[in-house]
């Protein structure tokens, strides 16, 4: 079951579903829409035009990150970007991270493939944010570009993503 406005607005209020900071205004008919912070992640120079055996290389050691009100994106570049909110979620509900479509109308995808948000989750979301588009873009800290969709689970995880997520414990 996926969960609409008035779904999401009362988990919030008893506590079972918690994304801080949050304004009224972020909740849609199905969603919340979450913003981007002043952290982005770029891959590093060395790391560019090269082979890379991610056997042996993470996303950690391939990029540097910094602090910027707004960075720009050439075609086909990518950046990693963190939101400001933080989401913790039962382990009987997973979110589901979807694209805003006037940004993807525009040429943008703000995540690649990692799109769950594991249930027992307590961290900021990663976004993998791709420029399709033939032009550079700007991007700015506090955009909506991303919305997460909350579904119900029939049963508990055994395996919630705070106690177990090896990537969870540093977002």
């Amino acid at each position: 079951m996926v969960y609409s406005d008035v779904d999401i607005k009362k988990l919030l209020k008893d506590g079972t579903i918690k994304i801080k900071p949050l304004e009224d205004g972020q909740i849609g008919g199905a969603s919340v829409d979450l913003t981007l912070s002043d952290e982005w992640s770029f891959f590093k120079q060395e790391y560019i035009g090269k082979i890379v055996d991610l056997k042996k290389v993470d996303f950690h050691k391939a990029t540097h990150t910094k602090h910027a009100k707004s960075i720009k994106l050439r075609p086909g570049e990518m950046c990693l970007a963190k939101t400001v909110e933080k989401i913790t979620l039962p382990t009987d509900i997973m979110g589901k991270l979807e694209g805003r479509s006037r940004y993807a109308r525009m040429g943008l995808s703000v995540h690649i493939t990692s799109a769950v948000v594991q249930p027992g989750s307590n961290n900021h979301q990663v976004l993998e944010i791709v420029n399709f588009a033939p032009f550079t873009v700007v991007l700015h800290a506090g955009m909506k570009v991303s919305q997460v969709v909350f579904h119900s689970m029939e049963s508990k995880s055994s395996k919630p993503y705070a106690k177990f997520g090896e990537i969870a414990k540093v977002q």
